[in-house]
């Protein structure tokens, strides 16, 4: 394979790969096949002249572009025709009724040139096998006997316009290596392009991939901080909780030191006056007062609080209470006496 010569396509010089792809070498350059078709340009030109020079027509004619060849690079069978002319070879077309007549198997034929809107390519027979010569392939396809008429067929199908080279191509290398050797492909060349499209394709789908992990990794972020958030939330909770159990414990073991604190000094009374059982039933008479006083002393503390803060004035002091009985004096002392204990 590597002695089949094989130009690749550049721009839209696809006429000159497909000439030297038949030749099998360097045999034409734009230059040319530019030289060619002005040729043939001025060969036209002569012909319409022939009607007058002042003749509707030829003005026309004129100011027409070129139809042998454009700035791309495209050149017209007829000037593909006139370059072949000069080894001494001549295009038939395949489907035509004349060659059709001929009954010719294709795998007798040496070459065809086959032309799709403005792309020519060459299939050649070199040594005893066919290959497909497209210059926008990266490398020659090898075409079996029996998949060469259907190949041809389904270009036919396609649209292209198939031409039949007649004529002794030049010797070259690879005719010369192929009648001795047969050769196997055991992969087909690719378009042009193909895998850098390919590399492309690969490229997005891996940075469509990165971005749907990026949008997995981000869920899961959210995911932690949304857990986080809970957790915080949770503990803030258990703390409230925390702090009013302790505000809870924090009364009860005040009352329950201000009940101890009054059964430790009643039960030393109690021992010092007598040791008898009926000393412990006055104690238990003194600890259920104790524990009623305390209670109303709290109530009379917290009604006092809550009138304060309504209204933000002293209170005046009452005639009659202050000159009552002492009794109600003795409880504001020892209201002022059990603050420090609640």
């Amino acid at each position: 394979m590597d002695s089949i010569f094989h130009e690749k396509q550049e721009g839209s010089l696809c006429a000159q790969h497909c000439l030297n792809n038949l030749l099998q070498g360097e045999y034409f350059t734009p230059v040319d096949l530019s030289s060619i078709a002005h040729q043939l340009d001025e060969e036209e030109r002569m012909r319409m002249a022939e009607g007058g020079m002042a003749s509707e027509e030829y003005r026309t004619f004129l100011q027409q572009p070129s139809g042998n060849m454009d700035d791309s690079g495209f050149f017209s069978i007829q000037v593909i025709s006139n370059a072949l002319r000069v080894w001494g070879l001549e295009l038939i077309l395949f489907n035509s009724r004349e060659y059709q007549s001929l009954m010719i198997n294709p795998i007798n034929e040496k070459a065809f040139i086959c032309n799709y809107k403005e792309h020519w390519f060459t299939i050649r027979k070199l040594g005893q096998q066919w290959f497909n010569l497209n210059s926008l392939l990266t490398g020659p396809e090898l075409i079996s006997d029996t998949y060469l008429a259907l190949f041809l067929a389904q270009l036919q199908q396609e649209g292209y316009s198939i031409f039949v080279v007649r004529g002794n191509l030049p010797e070259c290398e690879a005719e010369q290596i192929l009648r001795i050797i047969r050769v196997q492909q055991q992969q087909r060349p690719r378009l042009i392009g193909e895998d850098e499209a390919q590399t492309s394709a690969g490229r997005s789908a891996a940075l469509s991939q990165t971005e749907v992990g990026f949008g997995v990794v981000d869920e899961v972020v959210d995911e932690d901080d949304e857990l986080k958030r809970a957790l915080a939330l949770s503990r803030q909770d258990i703390d409230v909780e925390d702090e009013e159990a302790d505000l809870r414990r924090a009364i009860q073991l005040s009352m329950q030191g201000a009940v101890m604190s009054n059964k430790s000094s009643e039960s030393d009374l109690g021992n010092i006056k007598s040791g008898s059982t009926a000393g412990g039933q006055k104690d238990g008479q003194n600890e259920t007062l104790t524990a009623e006083e305390l209670r109303k002393r709290r109530q009379a503390y917290f009604d006092r609080q809550q009138q304060q803060a309504q209204s933000n004035i002293p209170q005046q002091p009452d005639p009659k209470s202050a000159g009552g009985s002492g009794s109600v004096n003795t409880g504001t002392e020892q209201d002022q006496q059990q603050k420090p204990s609640q």
